[in-house]
């Protein structure tokens, strides 16, 4: 590629690529996004209509600097909320059946929100020392949702004990649905950089970095290392994927947290009817892959979980995707690991780097959001010394 200086060129148009672009253009910089496919969003990106999935579980936090950072310019407004009747939906797998709240020990284990968990220990050990090994298990289970990851009890014990109390702590939960889902949120932040004057180039694979200006490289961490020329790698979850659509039944759950398994499941079509036709339920599936465990058997496990949540969900079906998603589903910390040891923004040489699994507070696409806004300061501060130097 040409050298264009003072021109900053970010690789990737996913979550992370378009908040770079966002955030850069909004401060008078020129910038060029390439993104190698037809369309935009990465894995933000949803099936078009009547059924509107996505990969797995996609909703918004409302307790942190990235939803502020959306919120501010519009890009989350249009919220869609549970109807009582869907919000008494929610279960708890436990021991094969479906109870209405967590095992007692565990409703004990959620209410010390103000207890630490040490970064170097596994969260099995340390959770069973507390609260026995049952309770421990059950707690990794639950958290599975956002770990996508059969054996969340191997992780560090702070990652984990964070992620439950944000997620299933007794504070009030900061979740958000946004009407249209990702695809709409996306879809506001690619039209926000193209009004400000971003060029986007689409069906455009980058394959060197380009010269003269800054770089930010907002792909996986595979591609972003293949550009660089080094190795980068992070631990990521690994699960089965289901999305299906039915003929809307009175016994369907709307959300289960499977604490036997590790599973997930949730009716979107419950705070946002936008996305299946009228008389139908949408929901979102999930099972993580056990170790060496064939995908056709981790399917498997995840239709029985359908059969228990969703009973004869195989006469009414309307719609259904099966997915796999490995090494994409954002970044888990291992004992002694934190956010601040994964790959960093900063790479030198004026090329940064962005993503779910870099160095970059937050949860899954959160740090895609932190690590683009990070990434964009570096990136506008490098062009403006070019500019100024030039």
């Amino acid at each position: 590629m040409t050298s264009n200086t003072g021109t900053i060129t970010i690789i990737g148009g996913g979550l992370a690529g378009l908040t770079a672009a966002v955030a850069c253009v909004e401060t008078g910089a020129a910038v060029v996004l390439h993104e190698a496919h037809r369309d935009l969003g990465g894995r933000g990106r949803a099936t078009p209509p009547p059924h509107v999935a996505h990969d797995g579980a996609h909703v918004f936090y409302a307790d942190g600097p990235h939803y502020r950072w959306l919120a501010k310019r519009g890009f989350v407004k249009g919220l869609g909320w549970p109807s009582p009747a869907g919000a008494a939906g929610l279960r708890f797998r436990a021991g094969g059946r479906l109870r209405r709240t967590p095992p007692p020990p565990m409703l004990r284990a959620q209410a010390r929100f103000r207890l630490d968990a040490p970064v170097d220990e596994d969260f099995r050990t340390w959770a069973s020392r507390r609260w026995g090994e049952a309770t421990a298990r059950h707690i990794a289970n639950a958290i599975s949702v956002v770990t996508y990851d059969a054996d969340t009890g191997r992780l560090s014990a702070a990652f984990v004990w964070e992620l439950f109390q944000r997620v299933l702590g007794p504070r009030p939960p900061a979740v958000r649905w946004v009407r249209g889902g990702w695809q709409t949120v996306l879809d506001r932040m690619a039209a926000r950089a193209a009004a400000l004057g971003v060029r986007i180039e689409t069906g455009s694979r980058v394959d060197a970095l380009p010269a003269g200006g800054p770089v930010i490289v907002a792909t996986d961490l595979a591609s972003a290392g293949r550009l660089l020329g080094e190795e980068l790698s992070w631990t990521s979850g690994h699960c089965a994927l289901l999305d299906v659509a039915v003929r809307s039944g009175r016994g369907d759950r709307t959300l289960v947290f499977d604490l036997d398994e590790g599973g997930f499941h949730e009716s979107y079509t419950m705070q946002d009817d936008s996305i299946a036709p009228p008389g139908e339920s949408l929901f979102q599936l999930q099972m993580p892959v056990r170790d060496g465990e064939p995908h056709r058997q981790a399917h498997q496990r995840l239709r029985v979980f359908a059969d228990l949540v969703l009973p004869d969900w195989r006469e009414r079906v309307t719609f259904q995707r099966h997915a796999v998603a490995k090494g994409r589903s954002g970044a888990l910390d291992l004992p002694g690991e934190t956010w601040r040891d994964r790959p960093a923004v900063d790479r030198g040489d004026g090329v940064y780097l962005a993503g779910d699994m870099v160095a970059a507070p937050g949860m899954r696409g959160e740090v895609s959001i932190n690590s683009a806004l990070a990434a964009a300061r570096l990136a506008t501060a490098a062009a403006l010394r070019s500019s100024v130097a030039g």
